[in-house]
């Protein structure tokens, strides 16, 4: 069960400022609508694919190597998230390291930083009065230090304290990838498990406390006139592929290293609904919270969260810091948030090194360890940018363009390569040989017409719904917005740049030969030889 175990990508802090945003309860339609029609049938697709292939998320695409682009925008993508994905989690090691001491820097105004403002009374994002809370000051002034920096244009000194938090993170990331699965399988088992221990622990405490009852109904209570709004929709699916992992190749390079009979097909029911039921319960931790906030400050909770990652980085410590043993709630948060940000980071990591040593078997497979510190080494070196004075501008322009668009544009050409070039009538035969059954005809008809279909409508969604970032009351300029649009086309063009490329390359003085060629499964190119080209007769995509 490597393959399940390995993808999951809990994302605590991205999804539940999902569902405050979007309006609480609502956002839980869309959210297992997209798990239902994309999600769990594109979880199985990959974790299939990559059993039966035996590899990664680049070379798997021998099945049609005119998209072999999906591969490599998937892991495009991945490493692109690594480069702020990270920065987050050394924040949360920040904090969590910061929980040792006698006194919470988050819970006074007695500490260097604080301004004249700083009320222990003050709201998380500031009151009618201009008070500030000290978790507010303490993430913003000290952790982040956004007040020496003007904007993105003004990045300002590296922070050390940062930097080395970030240097541990990318350390332990490393000697838990450089030997491989069985090395980062190990350690999967302990990022994956232990935060459900903590996850328990919170959530028992939360709905002792008062309020929480008012969060709770806030997370529940659906606004269905929200419905309508298309950035709802848009953020769900891109919540379910982020949680699931799919899109990134995580699934594919993992799978790759199961066991060829393995069934598949259980883990990702299992994998799929524990991953998400897992992310529901966590909004009844999250969300107590926030109740018990708003009974404390006498305010709506639609006012007690601050935006970007404040809800986690400055509402959840303030609320922690009015609990009887704070440094106990503390340690048990912030010691959740590393371990689930360390699973998911060790994921797409992985995904970018199987993937790109499969490609290339004959010189990276060999120098497993050097190539790993190679991509570990890279991306550190763009992470440090973004533990300057004004690295938060930066992570959240990256958070808004890495991976969007462009992982919408991905899985729709994932699933049309695999159910249509390659056929779905193929593929189900595929999983009879590892497994003994085939497919009901209630997936096949969602992999090759409802997935599809449905990621093809978000995607056209997410382009026309565009608004440019902001952070807070920062608005980003016209050149960062170019820039970040860069980032999302660079892995986007992966797919018909090597379309292209696999064209051009392919054997044959015709362009039908040639096509013929590159949309041919390596398995059955013998057949080519005859002028028989299945995939040029209707009766192959027709076939479910």
């Amino acid at each position: 069960m490597t393959g399940s175990v390995g993808a999951q990508r809990p994302t605590f802090s991205s999804l539940l400022l999902a569902i405050y945003k979007n309006g609480g309860g609502v956002f839980l339609i869309p959210y297992f609508l997209m798990l239902i029609f994309g999600g769990i049938p594109l979880f199985y697709m990959e974790l299939a694919l990559g059993q039966y292939q035996r590899e990664g998320p680049i070379s798997v695409w021998k099945i049609c190597p005119l998209f072999k682009g999906v591969g490599y925008s998937a892991c495009l993508i991945a490493f692109f998230v690594a480069f702020y994905y990270n920065v987050i989690i050394c924040w949360a090691l920040y904090y969590l390291v910061n929980s040792f001491r006698t006194q919470l820097p988050w819970g006074s105004c007695d500490f260097f930083w604080n301004t004249k403002d700083c009320s222990i009374g003050g709201l998380g994002n500031g009151s009618s009065k201009g008070e500030v809370s000290p978790a507010e000051e303490f993430y913003k002034r000290r952790v982040l230090e956004l007040h020496m920096s003007e904007g993105i244009h003004d990045l300002g000194m590296i922070q050390w304290e940062l930097a080395l938090c970030l240097f541990c993170i990318f350390t332990l990331l490393y000697f838990s990838l450089w030997k491989g699965i069985k090395m980062s399988g190990k350690v999967v088992w302990v990022t994956a498990t232990l935060p459900y221990i903590m996850l328990f622990i919170l959530l028992i405490r939360g709905l002792t406390l008062p309020g929480a009852a008012t969060g709770i109904r806030y997370y529940l209570e659906p606004d269905l006139s929200k419905l309508s709004e298309s950035g709802v929709w848009i953020d769900a699916a891109v919540q379910i592929f982020f949680s699931l992992g799919v899109g990134f190749g995580v699934l594919i390079a993992f799978s790759s290293y199961n066991n060829f009979h393995n069934n598949c097909y259980l883990d990702a029911l299992c994998t799929s609904s524990i991953n998400c039921m897992t992310s529901f319960l966590s909004g009844f931790v999250v969300f107590s919270i926030l109740g018990y906030m708003s009974f404390k400050n006498d305010i709506p909770i639609e006012k007690v969260a601050t935006e970007g990652h404040g809800l986690v980085f400055v509402v959840y410590p303030e609320a922690i810091s009015t609990l009887p043993y704070p440094n106990v709630w503390a340690v048990i948060f912030f010691l959740m948030l590393l371990t689930l940000g360390l699973d998911s980071s060790m994921g797409g990591l992985e995904s970018v090194i199987t993937g790109v040593s499969d490609d290339f078997k004959s010189t990276l497979r060999k120098h497993r360890e050097l190539f790993t510190l190679l991509v570990v080494g890279v991306a550190f070196l763009v992470c440090v940018i973004n533990t300057t004075q004004g690295g938060a501008y930066l992570v959240t322009l990256l958070d808004s363009y890495a991976a969007s668009t462009s992982i919408l544009c991905t899985v729709m050409f994932e699933a049309i390569g695999v159910f249509w070039l390659y056929g779905t009538k193929q593929f189900s035969e595929d999983i009879h040989e590892m497994m003994g059954f085939r497919p009901s005809l209630v997936w096949r008809f969602v992999w090759k017409f409802i997935s599809p279909l449905f990621l093809l409508v978000v995607l056209l969604s997410s382009i026309v719904a565009y608004s440019p970032p902001q952070y807070e009351n920062y608005i980003y300029p016209r050149w960062s917005e170019v820039f970040g649009w860069c980032i999302t086309l660079s892995s986007m063009l992966c797919i018909p740049g090597m379309a292209l490329y696999a064209f051009i390359r392919s054997p044959g003085d015709s362009f039908s030969a040639k096509l013929a060629y590159s949309i041919t499964p390596e398995k059955d190119r013998a057949a080519l030889k005859n002028g028989q080209v299945k995939r040029f007769q209707w009766s192959h995509y027709k076939a479910f």
